[in-house]
């Protein structure tokens, strides 16, 4: 089982056992609003009066609205904070690979731009980690954008191309923000499975 299966398998416990405290704290809320309507409402129905049994039809309906609203609107909250929590995972990860995983990661990125000339702009901490021949290696890949010496320490991970007023941003943060909804479903998929 690689690291990413072991993190999202992780995630996806720690989220079921939430999910499922939440469907049990929202049961228990559901129970005790419908077990206080269905007495109100039986009270109602012994007066005898028709108009009233009808208002108290709708206060059990309304009841059990709210209870069922209030529950999944929890579970929408709960949901939404996993997801959250797991692209910042994505994004931990990815600023933790080792050194050879990171720079073929970023070679990868940078063979997938349309134009690969100008510089390229990477923070303080990547230029320590970069390897010596990495500006060999971008050549052998036909990235003919030179390495810049000045850190760039606006970005988080990944780098900046540019060449003269062009600027291709393949920072990590902003490349999980062009894919965000697309990690969203994915992430939603594979934790929230049925």
């Amino acid at each position: 089982m690689s690291n990413d299966e072991k993190i999202l398998s992780v995630i996806k416990n720690e989220s079921d056992e939430k999910i499922k405290a939440l469907n049990d704290d929202a049961e228990k809320v559901y129970l005790e609003i419908t077990g206080d309507a269905v007495k109100k409402a039986e009270e109602i129905k012994r007066s005898g009066e028709h108009r009233v049994q009808l208002q108290a039809e709708n206060l059990l309906k309304a009841f059990r609205s709210r209870a069922e609203l209030e529950r999944r609107n929890a579970l929408l909250r709960i949901k939404r904070k996993e997801i959250e929590k797991t692209i910042v995972k994505l994004h931990e990860h990815i600023l933790s690979m080792s050194d050879k995983d990171y720079f073929r990661f970023i070679l990868r990125l940078a063979e997938k731009l349309d134009y690969t000339e100008g510089i390229m702009y990477f923070n303080s901490s990547d230029l320590k980690r970069m390897p010596k021949n990495f500006q060999m290696v971008l050549e052998d890949h036909s990235i003919n954008s030179k390495l810049s010496d000045t850190p760039d320490d606006s970005i988080d991970g990944g780098f900046i191309l540019k060449n003269g007023d062009i600027e291709e941003n393949m920072s990590i943060s902003s490349l999980i923000e062009e894919k965000r909804e697309k990690l969203e479903d994915l992430i939603s998929s594979e934790l929230f499975k049925d």
